[in-house]
């Protein structure tokens, strides 16, 4: 009988080859609801964490409880913010590579935060009530992320298709709101010692964008109007304040912006603003990653050699040096670089992914394989993965816990919304025997099935 986790690796092949945003490095891809525009959430580690200490002592200011798995990173190259129901904020690529430093980002994230101060998600709601469509959040709560391959430390996700008037509707805010999330902007960048020198910055970027482009072209133009007004009231601000525009975080800043350029830009773009002249580690880390696009693993080897010798204590060399490893075929040596960084941050849940990944891929015994299986339960505690359902799966099928490998295939299939398929492999789930606690889990995920078909 053809195993849980083997169906789902056909019907992940079928689903990559038939879908044109997926691409070779970018692995946790899933599908929700493939309409005509989506958005697209990534998935990394380093971005997240790097993001998550921009955000909380903001958030912490502003007393609103503090979820990094409620930050999301849109893969969209426009200047773009955005918070919504549940205090989620969404950060488009665009903004993170072309703000100059963490102070910018700040800024921006000040103002999304003055929104949830100001009470202006619920009047968002209200307006979603009325829309006859799957809602951006509805879709990051299902929890559909599902990766279709194992490769890559950058993960895309296709989280919503939707058109473009939709979204704007959601994200649109009226002009009194915006005053309002300005003034708290202030007030919680004053209250976090940060200068308001990043969000006038920002503002005329949006405002140079907008002269260039054509007021429609740009999106956050769109949907949070910039005024002279606007823009003379943060002058003023940055007149009357005492704290520098330079941050701590500046350093990690150019490094995590020279990934992301890396991994979202073509090769020749990258390597024209990260030339083999520069020697500093943005521009190094951004050329390993060029080097993997490119097939080219030797020089990518030797670049992350030399900057695990320069930086031993850096968990994200070692995640980047393991996917380069896999990708070549070494299996071993991926799993002792994804251990080595999952020991340094031991509770992330993307080092845990990919340790269980490559100690799968590694030809596990029962009890490695048993070991896989415990890390994956961790990890999908933190948050939902489709992938590491999709993994845990497979760990189960080693190990000869049929039941509990079924079920695991049929979270996978729900999370791509695979719901035909997730009620086989229940039914297969429920054919083999299982504890007390796998059954009131089948049960579970047999509601949410019915409850989803009574929607659709």
């Amino acid at each position: 009988m053809e195993k849980a986790y083997q169906r789902l690796v056909s019907f992940g092949k079928r689903l990559l080859r038939t879908s044109a945003a997926a691409f070779l490095l970018l692995p946790f891809f899933c599908v929700c609801d493939a309409r005509s525009e989506s958005i697209r959430l990534i998935s990394d580690e380093e971005t997240e964490q790097f993001l998550s200490r921009i955000i909380e002592p903001l958030f912490k200011a502003a007393n609103i409880k503090f979820n990094r798995y409620n930050v999301f990173i849109v893969e969209d190259n426009s200047l773009n913010a955005f918070v919504a129901d549940g205090n989620r904020l969404f950060v488009h690529t665009g903004t993170l590579i072309r703000a100059d430093n963490a102070n910018e980002l700040a800024g921006v994230i000040a103002h999304e935060t003055g929104h949830i101060m100001g009470g202006h998600i619920l009047r968002q709601k209200l307006k979603l009530q009325d829309m006859r469509q799957v809602s951006l959040v509805s879709a990051v709560l299902a929890g559909a992320s599902a990766a279709l391959s194992g490769r890559g430390d950058v993960a895309m996700a296709v989280m919503l298709g939707s058109q473009s008037s939709a979204l704007n509707h959601y994200t649109g805010y009226r002009t009194s709101e915006e005053r309002s999330a300005d003034e708290a902007a202030l007030t919680l960048l004053s209250a976090t010692q940060q200068s308001p020198a990043g969000i006038l910055n920002f503002m005329k970027k949006i405002s140079q964008d907008n002269m260039l482009n054509g007021r429609e072209e740009t999106p956050y133009f769109r949907t949070h109007p910039v005024t002279t007004e606007r823009i003379a009231f943060f002058e003023k601000a940055v007149s009357q304040t005492s704290y520098p525009e330079t941050s701590p975080d500046d350093k990690e800043f150019l490094r995590v912006k020279a990934k992301l350029k890396a991994y979202l830009q073509p090769p020749e773009q990258t390597l024209r603003e990260y030339p083999t002249s520069r020697n500093d580690t943005p521009a190094r880390y951004a050329r390993v990653i060029v080097f993997l696009k490119q097939l080219k693993f030797a020089a990518a080897l030797q670049i992350l050699d030399k900057l695990n010798q320069k930086e031993p204590a850096n968990p994200f060399f070692y995640e980047l040096k393991g996917q380069v490893l896999l990708e070549t075929g070494k299996i071993k040596a991926a799993k002792e670089s994804f251990a080595e960084a999952l020991r340094l941050l031991p509770h992330s849940r993307l080092m845990q992914i990919n340790y269980a990944q490559a100690v799968l891929e590694d030809e596990p015994t029962s009890a490695e394989a048993k070991e896989a299986a415990a890390i994956l339960n961790r990890a999908l505690r933190q948050a939902p993965s489709g992938f590491a359902w999709m993994l845990l799966s497979k760990a189960y099928g080693i190990t000869g816990e049929m039941a509990a490998a079924n079920y695991a295939a049929a979270e996978y299939s729900l999370s791509i919304g695979a719901l035909p398929t997730a009620k086989k492999q229940l039914e297969q789930a429920l054919k083999y025997p299982a504890s007390a606690q796998l059954k009131l889990k089948i049960d579970d995920l047999k509601q949410r099935i019915k409850f989803l078909e009574k929607k659709a």
